[in-house]
């Protein structure tokens, strides 16, 4: 009998795309509007979005009925959005897509310029569905920051300046990762410009052009990267500050990129074998065998469940994105490093080591999920040579 593909019966699925939308715009100012007819709101609120009930944001669902999307009903939905716009005077107005519409062709994107056009407020349409991960939702999310919101024309800073591209909790949690990384970036003499998205304004946004250069911190900020290369020439460096001695790789880099204008992948992986693997998100993983390696001289293969650029990918880090592609990665592997609800599917004689990830466990493990920018040694003293 052959294998099931792209099935999940034993592991979790990941945070899907139209939740990764929502969370990076969450903290924006904003009103995001979810096609749907009810359950994609409330698995999001429940299970991806930390910030839900400590923090304001207009997150609205369109209560879409059998027979709006059997008739394709889009009026009701453009009157609804345009109304809600009218009252709480958001930002912007961004409207995702989920299976639903998927199925019955629906044009966002047409959608957002009928709002626009009726509100006067710029308005996104993200043909998200469900299919993919967060990864594919917050990059389209954060491209069209990028694309729309950015001040054209604007100076670049004289000092060094970056931006901190792809902070979500789907990746860092609630647990002061994002203040670790820009407190980790002004001590190393960098004037951090904004966070896309967690502890930003819509206004440092805005102002992302000035800095001298990106730092790309998880496979959701990529996209936007590219884009604000090529609207400001802005040269981006992709890694997350992991350990010492890879924190210190990626100052270097920056200083490199800003002063030469080329970008640099520092978290390129090792390509000798390697007996302890990795499953997660490319960059964050990428960065925590970098640091692995450099730390403890552990050579780690990367396993990938989530979309990931090709310009990352090779020998050790590879596309596995589901568990029937991901069990043979892992046979003969000494360690697994890896969200605790992947240890079924692991050998059982590898030693498992815990990392719990906000967008495949939700807030099962949240309390357990460690803040590796500030407190990597902690972690790495549960890595045995």
């Amino acid at each position: 009998m052959l294998p099931m593909k792209q099935t999940a019966r034993i592991i979790s699925t990941y945070t899907g795309d139209t939740s990764g939308v929502c969370s990076a715009l969450f903290e924006l100012g904003g009103m995001t509007v979810m096609h749907d007819a009810s359950g994609c709101n409330s698995t999001y609120s429940t299970h991806d979005e930390p910030r839900w009930y400590d923090s304001d944001s207009l997150v609205f669902l369109s209560g879409l009925t059998e027979m709006d999307a059997i008739l394709g009903n889009d009026d009701k939905l453009i009157k609804d959005v345009v109304s809600a716009a009218k009252e709480f005077s958001p930002r912007f107005v961004a409207i995702a897509g989920t299976p639903i519409p998927m199925m019955t062709g629906v044009d966002f994107q047409a959608l957002a310029k009928r709002v626009e056009e009726e509100t006067d407020i710029p308005s996104f349409g993200f043909a998200t569905n469900g299919m993919h991960s967060y990864i594919s939702g917050a990059s389209m999310a954060f491209s069209a920051l990028a694309e729309r919101m950015c001040t054209r024309g604007v100076k670049r800073d004289q000092t060094l300046s970056v931006n901190l591209l792809g902070v979500t909790p789907l990746d860092f949690s609630v647990n002061g990762s994002n203040r670790s990384m820009k407190a980790w970036l002004e001590n190393s003499g960098f004037a951090v410009r904004s966070v896309w998205a967690m502890g930003s304004s819509l206004e440092e946004i805005q102002s992302a052009g000035k800095a001298q250069v990106n730092l790309v911190v998880s496979a959701c900020g990529l996209a936007a990267a590219k884009i604000l290369r090529e609207i400001f020439g802005t040269p981006y460096v992709v890694g997350t500050p992991f350990g010492h001695a890879f924190s210190a790789k990626i100052i270097r880099a920056l200083r490199t990129a800003a002063g030469t204008g080329e970008n640099i992948i520092a978290c390129c992986p090792s390509e000798n074998e390697c007996d302890t693997a990795i499953i997660g998100e490319s960059v964050t993983s990428l960065s925590l065998a970098a640091a692995l390696r450099l730390e403890k001289g552990i050579c780690c293969r990367v396993l990938c469940p989530v979309e990931t650029s090709s310009s990352l990918l090779s020998q050790n880090c590879l596309a596995a994105t589901d568990e029937e592609e991901l069990i043979p990665f892992l046979r003969g592997m000494k360690w697994v490093i890896a969200d605790p609800l992947y240890r079924p599917i692991c050998p059982a004689d590898a030693d498992f080591l815990p990392l719990p990830n906000e967008a495949f466990s939700g807030r099962i493990f949240r309390e357990s999920i460690p803040n590796l920018v500030s407190n990597f040694n902690s972690f790495e003293k549960e890595v045995k040579t």
